[in-house]
C-alpha cells in the first residue's frame, strides 16, 4: 500500500499549512471581543446591584467598568485598523453577541432597559460606533494612498484656434 498523504485540500502533507483565512481572524477577534464585552457587562451589572459594600464607590466602579469595556470594545479597532470591511465585521460580530447578552440580562435585571437603553438602541449605538470608525480608517487610507502616488500631469493637446481660420 503506497503513501498517499496528500491532504484533503490538495495540498501535499510535507507542505506548509496555510495560515487560517482572514475569515477567521474576523470571526475569532468579533466572538472574543464579544465574551470579554459579556464579562464586563454582567461584572458590572452585578456589582452594582447585588454588591451593596461597592455602593459607595459608585463613580470608581463606574469608571473602571466602563474604561474596560471601552478598551475591550478597542479590540478589533486596533486589530484590522487598516482593513475597515473586517474591523466593521468583527466589531459588529462582537456589538451582536454584546446585544443578545445585554436582551437576556434585561430579564434578569427587570428596569435595565428603563434605567439604560434599549438593545436596538445599544445595537444601532455600536453599529455607529463601528461604522465611523471603519469610514474614518477608509478615508485615511485613500488621502496616505493619494498622497503617497505623484499626480500625472497630462500634456495638453495643441489648441486648435477656430475663430482666426
Amino acid at each position: 500500500m503506497t503513501d498517499n498523504s496528500a491532504s484533503f485540500s490538495g495540498i501535499p502533507a510535507g507542505a506548509e499549512q496555510p495560515k487560517a483565512s482572514t475569515g477567521h481572524a474576523v470571526l475569532l477577534t468579533g466572538l472574543y471581543t464579544g465574551c470579554l464585552l459579556v464579562i464586563v457587562m454582567l461584572g458590572s451589572l452585578v456589582a452594582a446591584n447585588r454588591v451593596p459594600t461597592l455602593e459607595q464607590y459608585a463613580l470608581e466602579r463606574n469608571a473602571a467598568s466602563y474604561s474596560m469595556f471601552v478598551l475591550f470594545m478597542l479590540i478589533p479597532i486596533f486589530r484590522f485598523l487598516d482593513r475597515p470591511v473586517r474591523l466593521f465585521a468583527s466589531g459588529m460580530t462582537a456589538w451582536i453577541i454584546f446585544v443578545v447578552a445585554y436582551e437576556v440580562a434585561g430579564m434578569v435585571f427587570v428596569d435595565l432597559f428603563v434605567v439604560l437603553r434599549t438593545p436596538l438602541q445599544a445595537l444601532m449605538e455600536g453599529a455607529a460606533i463601528y461604522g465611523l470608525v471603519a469610514a474614518g480608517s477608509w478615508l485615511a487610507r485613500m488621502i496616505f494612498e493619494a498622497r503617497r502616488s505623484p499626480i500625472e500631469r497630462r500634456r495638453r493637446a495643441p489648441e486648435v484656434d477656430t475663430h482666426q481660420q
